[in-house]
């Protein structure tokens, strides 16, 4: 199986990702939404032409309001972020924009998130996505807790691990761009995205390494080591993998064109973690498993 055979060439396209993710975020950073932060976020549809951001920007801050940030959204919209308004301001805000923008507008969002319930909902994530981490780990040790040869349960988790951390890390890098380059922001279902993809990839994960459990179970082939049963059981889940992964993106592709901006976020974070981790299920954990055997696999 040629992700084998290669697999120093794969691990390492993997391990370079990760660090050009891990970098990007570093320099940067995500561009949190008011989910996390607190504040208010409108979107307009402007009747008329769409004048520059920075001239709605700079209406606003001359009429007393603080931290405003505005960028285009599709053919027609704008969203402004701000710190968090009324409803009555609202009225008046829209009011600024239709005024810079020399013509009529309609509002089609507006949410208001406090400081303190934007900071409660992070510690929330931060301890769903540790839980769920911590979970996976024991729920892995468990499964192949009766695996021991030549590679012991916890290098299988340890391997699934390495996957899950690769498969947040791209979405997370991707974004991290998106937002200084588009301000694109993450949000409540950007995290949610991040758990899915979780899911997602331990599942087809663990696929793989049923498979290679199975087929140590039933004993090796006449000259036949534990890198060829890897590969061998990679063979037999690779048109199931792929199958999996190419039915789900074209689902995906499909939303995230005909969705509304909001939806098309989480889709695309979706979209990139999906592929990420058919990339680790096949490229990283399995091969993965071959190196924490070292001289046993070959034997």
């Amino acid at each position: 199986m040629f992700a084998i055979t290669h697999k120093k060439i794969y691990l390492t396209i993997g391990a370079i990702l990760m660090l050009l993710s891990w970098i990007v975020v570093f320099v940067y950073g995500l561009k949190p939404s008011i989910d996390f932060v607190g504040g208010s976020i409108l979107e307009y549809r402007l009747e008329g032409a769409r004048p520059m951001p920075v001239s709605i920007t700079e209406a606003l801050v001359n009429n007393g309001y603080e931290s405003v940030s505005t960028r285009n959204a599709g053919e027609t919209n704008m969203v402004i972020r701000m710190k968090e308004i009324t409803p009555e301001a609202e009225e008046e805000v829209r009011g600024i924009v239709a005024g810079a923008a020399g013509s009529a507008v309609v509002l089609e969002r507006f949410n208001t998130v406090g400081p303190v319930a934007g900071a409660a909902l992070l510690r929330k994530v931060i301890i769903a996505t540790v839980v769920s981490v911590v979970v996976i780990m024991l729920f892995v040790m468990l499964a192949f807790r009766k695996v021991s040869e030549p590679v012991p349960s916890s290098r299988y988790a340890y391997a699934t691990i390495v996957a899950l951390i690769h498969d947040i890390s791209i979405p997370a890098g991707v974004f991290a761009i998106l937002g200084y380059t588009m301000g694109l922001e993450v949000d409540i279902l950007f995290v949610t995205a991040l758990l899915a993809v979780l899911g997602y990839s331990i599942n087809d994960t663990i696929v793989v390494f049923d498979r290679i459990r199975e087929n140590l179970k039933n004993g090796m082939k006449r000259d036949e080591n534990f890198e060829k049963l890897v590969g061998r059981s990679l063979k037999e889940t690779l048109a199931r993998s792929f199958n999996t992964s190419f039915t789900l993106i074209i689902t995906l592709l499909v939303l995230f064109f005909v969705s509304n901006e909001a939806v098309r976020s989480f889709v695309l974070a979706l979209l990139i973690g999906i592929v990420a981790g058919t990339y680790s299920s096949i490229f990283l954990a399995s091969p993965l498993l071959v190196i924490f055997g070292g001289k046993k696999a070959k034997s």
